[in-house]
């Protein structure tokens, strides 16, 4: 935990408890004069103070970790780069000020950044009314189209996000059924099946002489009706495993999935499907990798990806994925950052069990070690890679690669990268022969050419928004979109 001075969270969760700073003490064990200290940020908030308050307030300490404040430092960068270009008077707002407003006052900070978040939303909304009008859908003269809802599959990857990727209650469910069960890794397929089959009276079947084939690239689909689930005979063995495991959350965990989807944050009906497909995956994937197993065998291989493939029987992003979700309060693996991207740039998934996230700005940056993955396909490539706000991670990236099945047919290409803060990097298998101490190691990467304030990159694609550009006909640079006058550079 590097910031220790936590007074203001400390005085806001006394303050939602109704608690005075002599019955907080009492309770904790400590002086009124000390803990008045804490919150003033005139002593710092000690581990030991920190299990005491987790103790008896039943208090997460993840709520008083940077991990947050750095989540809130992103999300502010997002608000003040998305401003429309002002005059000359207008101010920019420093880093050090953006720090402690997250710092000291993280309640105004999340109220900011779900106002622009509400701000972004209406002007989709006013771009749709300024669109052409369709005069036979409208039926009348005059009548704008439907404004678009917000897009759902952006609230879900939220939804997953707050929750740090991690959803301790279907984590805790798959294990327990995987001990029931008499689940083992790389021997899952008999047990899976014959679950489905004895406890639903649901038979698995793949195309041949008594199965139609499944088309348009559909690798399982559920026939309620007769009681078959079909499986594409694309899918390899842990693949397999994975559909049936997912079928079988849909059929033994539907009324927890139901009840996880009515999240206030989702807000319209394909919203809350599309996480309900979602948890039923994150289930699938701790049931085949059951927390407590998974977590063991991770810390004893040195969470090297490759071999916990082989122990499990599942495949490179399965166990990338899994990883990025081990946060079991007083259990906690590594707290990984899971990306898969495609060629172009374009971010399919994204899920951060700590503070690392891209912005939704601009696009991601092209110095970044996942899009190298695909000059070599199939090798994993290692890479430290230091943020502008000073922070380093160590990123494995490697090419997935999935075929259309039949000559000609398109198939699926991306590259998956799992990355750490540095700190946890000496645990982790791929640090090895990297000098971690050295900060001229470190390739300087950005959340994204629109919002980096890098501005000597000569890899930008984008000038930063909100700034002004150095227009001087004179003068070549190497870097592209020289600013005028920059006040934060790093």
């Amino acid at each position: 935990m590097r910031k220790t001075f936590m007074g203001v969270q400390l005085r806001r969760l006394r303050e939602e408890r109704g608690l005075t700073q002599v019955a907080l003490a009492r309770t904790l064990g400590l002086s009124a004069s000390y803990l008045n200290q804490i919150e003033q940020n005139q002593r710092p908030l000690t581990v030991s103070v920190l299990l005491k308050i987790s103790a008896a307030l039943g208090v997460d300490v993840q709520r008083f970790s940077d991990d947050e404040e750095a989540r809130l430092i992103a999300g502010l960068n997002d608000v003040l780069a998305d401003q429309p270009p002002g005059g000359t008077g207008q101010e920019q707002v420093s880093l050090a000020e953006i720090r402690e407003l997250a710092a000291s006052m993280p309640a105004v900070a999340r109220t900011l950044i779900g106002m622009h978040g509400r701000y972004r939303q209406a002007l989709e909304r006013l771009d749709a009314l300024a669109a052409p009008w369709d005069d036979e859908r409208a039926g009348q003269q005059g009548t704008a189209a439907p404004a678009p809802p917000p897009m759902a599959y952006e609230e879900v990857r939220d939804y997953f996000f707050a929750h740090h990727n991690h959803m301790g209650e279907l984590d805790a469910a798959a294990e327990r059924c995987a001990a029931q069960w008499g689940l083992e890794p790389r021997r899952a397929d008999h047990v899976l099946q014959q679950r489905l089959e004895q406890q639903h009276g649901v038979r698995v079947v793949t195309p041949g002489p008594e199965a139609p084939v499944l088309h348009s690239g559909t690798l399982r689909l559920f026939d309620a009706a007769s009681g078959v689930l079909y499986l594409s005979d694309r899918l390899e063995g842990g693949q397999r495993n994975f559909h049936m495991a997912t079928q079988l959350a849909f059929l033994e965990m539907e009324p927890v999935l139901q009840r996880l989807a009515q999240d206030a944050r989702l807000s319209s009906p394909e919203a809350r499907q599309l996480a309900r497909i979602g948890l039923a995956n994150y289930f699938a994937g701790a049931l085949l990798m059951p927390y407590s197993a998974f977590l063991h065998a991770a810390e004893e291989e040195g969470y090297d990806i490759e071999r916990l493939v082989q122990r499990f029987g599942v495949g490179f992003e399965a166990v990338c994925h899994r990883l990025s979700m081990l946060q079991r309060p007083q259990a906690r693996g590594i707290p990984f950052i899971f990306i898969r991207v495609d060629r172009a740039g374009n971010i399919s998934k994204r899920q951060s069990a700590t503070h690392f996230h891209f912005s939704r700005i601009g696009g991601t940056c092209p110095l970044w070690n996942v899009y190298e993955a695909f000059a070599q396909p199939g090798r994993i490539a290692t890479q430290l890679a230091r943020m502008p706000d000073g922070r380093t991670y160590l990123w494995v990236a490697r090419t997935v690669q999935h075929g259309g099945g039949a000559w000609g047919a398109p198939g699926k290409l991306h590259a998956v990268a799992l990355g750490c803060d540095i700190e946890h990097a000496p645990r982790w298998v791929y640090a090895k022969g990297l000098n971690l101490a050295d900060p001229a190691a470190a390739v300087p990467i950005g959340m994204g050419c629109k919002v980096c304030e890098r501005t000597s990159c000569p890899q930008r694609a984008f000038p930063p928004v909100g700034r002004a550009l150095e227009v001087d006909e004179r003068r070549s640079t190497l870097a592209p979109y020289p600013v005028a006058n920059p006040q934060r550079l790093l």
